[in-house]
């Protein structure tokens, strides 16, 4: 699933290919047709990002999409080519074209509407407006694992499971303490990095974590090899301490941590 820095990265392509433009708007694949007749024609007011969640505006309407698992963005010039497959939306310009496949939420909502979304929301590290206080605090008092508490959307909005494994060992936390067991200097240094992370991986367009020294090669663009600590190096060893990296179950996905950066 895309994390935070794929969306606002989104977010900034389609302010640049289509805010202040007339789009028009269909669903080749039909299964979005009345929202998309609600907005053909009209102008692109701006578009946003919290978390996982991307919005257009539209007048007094909100685009709302969640990509999931499986949904995808893809652009491109005018003309737009044929559609083919289950296209649930289709936008194009005068000069662009954006189109949409496979997301788990695509709809349109009020005001008011998004405004209960966001409120189950937590705070976006990626947003100027976000509330770090409001995430030390959530993970003050809950009785939950750290590690079951970054994916928790409702505690912090935009990580997933790489950032989840990556900051956890960047701060030798393990990730089965509860968060009310973690101090709060490091649950504030675990936001502080997250900030750092993410806004990297929206300029980059891909997640890297790893700090040079910890890199086969310290120099150069980090390969895709290099990129991480733990995530996805099962049975590898550790690149801080060498240690066997161990992975398992945990909020629904695969979990990877070093037991011993992190015991």
């Amino acid at each position: 699933m895309p994390e935070g820095h794929t969306i606002h990265r989104l977010a900034r392509r389609h302010r640049t290919l289509l805010a202040g433009r007339r789009v028009a708007a269909s669903s080749p694949q039909g299964r979005f047709a009345e929202g998309a007749a609600l907005i053909d024609g009209q102008v692109v007011d701006a578009t946003d990002a919290w978390g996982k969640h991307l919005f257009h505006r539209y007048d007094d309407l909100w685009l709302h999409v969640h990509l999931g698992l499986f949904g995808k963005f893809r652009d491109g010039e005018a003309p737009a080519p044929d559609p083919r497959g289950a296209l649930r939306l289709l936008l194009t310009t005068d000069d662009h074209w954006v189109e949409l496949r496979g997301p788990t939420a695509c709809e349109l909502m009020t005001d008011p509407e998004r405004d209960v979304l966001l409120a189950r929301l937590g705070p976006d590290p990626l947003r100027r407006d976000a509330d770090a206080g409001a995430f030390v605090s959530r993970v003050g008092r809950s009785r939950a694992p750290i590690g079951t508490l970054l994916m928790d959307q409702a505690v912090i909005a935009g990580v997933g499971n790489v950032y989840r494994a990556e900051v956890l060992l960047r701060h030798e936390t393990s990730p089965f303490v509860p968060g009310r067991d973690v101090d709060p200097a490091v649950v504030q240094a675990i936001w502080d990095d997250l900030v750092v992370l993410l806004r990297a991986g929206v300029s980059a367009g891909r997640i890297v974590t790893t700090e040079p020294e910890d890199r086969a090669r310290p120099h150069g663009r980090p390969r895709r090899d290099d990129a991480h600590y733990v995530y996805g190096r099962t049975g590898l060893p550790c690149r801080r301490c060498g240690a066997e990296v161990h992975s398992g179950p945990m909020a629904a996905r695969t979990l990877y941590w070093c037991p011993v950066c992190q015991g």
